[in-house]
């Protein structure tokens, strides 16, 4: 099963979908290996950290740092957060020429609050003009290259706002080559469940572009559901690969007709860890590296038997030689446990959506949001 976004050719229909703090070069490393190692080949899309178009024309230095790719990563995949036509052009054109990545996605789904308060993110498909022209200034920027540009989104706002129709009828038409659809509202954020009958509707209402589903994918049967109730053309996976790099091999697998491989034991799982830890001080450097991996050694170690006291050493470790200790005491012929499975991340509660004064006011005020562009990378 194979998934074409523009010029781009994937042998696997799987999109890793770009989060704060995770998807860096490190991250997105270990999951092609991963997926080489299990499934016999990388064949998917994995997207870098959002970066924020203002912050890369300006070269801030944390968010240049933030557009590395390892060279094994091709395409290289890198999502910008816009709110203004002209800086998109010229974040867009500054990829280009400087050969920055293969694909440009654009994040119009983030539901963080000081996001959207302040017109970003799942807020801006309100405003349908300036929408539009936001994607078309990034296709405009890459017009006679190879670089396709994609929209990621939600639903809408909430239930009474929804946005999700006419932005993927307004990205195709600009120009956009796939659209991707997290199939919550911004106010659900992460909770609840993804309505699946809204990725059905989209696929309905954009015929002339790949649209792709988001949400709720935590195992490799999840996809293959996903797609079969939708009929959509590919899946992004987000929360479900926290501490599970390996679950792009799996998908990978189930979504090609291969036997799905077998989960790791907690010795697997140990070797995993150690390597994330390596890539994560290549990055960082081992100091700050080791803080990055706390939280996903957390993930990691859902529902093995690892014990407390060893947890809380585990999330306070900052260097290599401790991990090392850390990581002997564990039992490597613990298999894959079944309280691993299902959904990981923060759930969060679902609530009112903050945004600027008037808002909602007029769909059509194609006006920038004012400060919206000054917000660091990162979302």
């Amino acid at each position: 099963m194979t998934l074409r976004i523009g010029s781009l050719e994937l042998a696997s229909p799987v999109v890793l979908a770009p989060m704060a703090g995770v998807t860096n070069v490190a991250f997105r490393t270990l999951c092609r290996e991963l997926e080489a190692e299990r499934a016999g080949s990388t064949s998917g899309l994995y997207v870098c950290e959002m970066v924020t178009a203002r912050a890369l024309v300006e070269r801030q230095p944390a968010t240049m740092h933030m557009t590395t790719f390892a060279p094994i990563e091709t395409p290289r995949s890198l999502q910008l957060y816009t709110v203004d036509p002209e800086y998109t052009y010229a974040a867009a054109k500054m990829i280009v020429d400087e050969n920055l990545a293969d694909h440009i996605d654009m994040n119009f789904g983030c539901p963080v609050p000081k996001v959207t308060r302040k017109g970003g993110g799942s807020a801006l498909p309100y405003k349908r003009r300036l929408f539009g022209q936001i994607v078309a200034a990034a296709v405009r920027a890459t017009e006679g290259t190879d670089i396709p540009v994609t929209v990621k989104m939600r639903v809408g706002i909430d239930d009474t706002h929804h946005t999700h129709l006419d932005a993927g009828r307004i990205a195709a038409a600009e120009g956009a080559a796939a659209v991707a659809l997290h199939a919550r509202t911004a106010a659900q954020r992460y909770s609840g469940q993804a309505d699946w009958n809204e990725i059905t509707r989209l696929k309905e209402h954009v015929t002339d572009v790949p649209v792709l589903g988001n949400g709720d994918i935590f195992a490799a049967e999840d996809a293959a559901a996903m797609m079969a109730q939708t009929g959509c053309d590919g899946v992004v996976v987000g929360r479900g690969c926290l501490g599970r790099p390996w679950l792009f091999a799996e998908l990978s697998a189930a979504l090609n007709g291969r036997e799905i491989p077998t989960p790791p034991t907690l010795g697997e799982v140990t070797a995993i860890i150690r390597r994330h830890a390596e890539l994560l001080a290549d990055h960082h450097g081992e100091d700050k590296g080791m803080r990055e991996l706390r939280k996903h050694v957390a993930w990691y170690l859902r529902g093995f038997p690892a014990g407390s006291d060893l947890r809380s050493s585990m999330s306070l470790v900052s260097n290599l030689t401790e991990l090392d200790d850390l990581l002997s005491r564990l039992d490597p012929t613990v298999p894959f446990p079944k309280d691993a499975e299902g959904p990981r991340g923060r759930q969060g509660s679902p609530g009112n959506v903050a945004l600027p004064d008037g808002w909602l006011d007029d769909p059509e005020d194609d006006s920038v949001p004012a400060g919206a562009e000054l917000m660091h990378s990162g979302g």
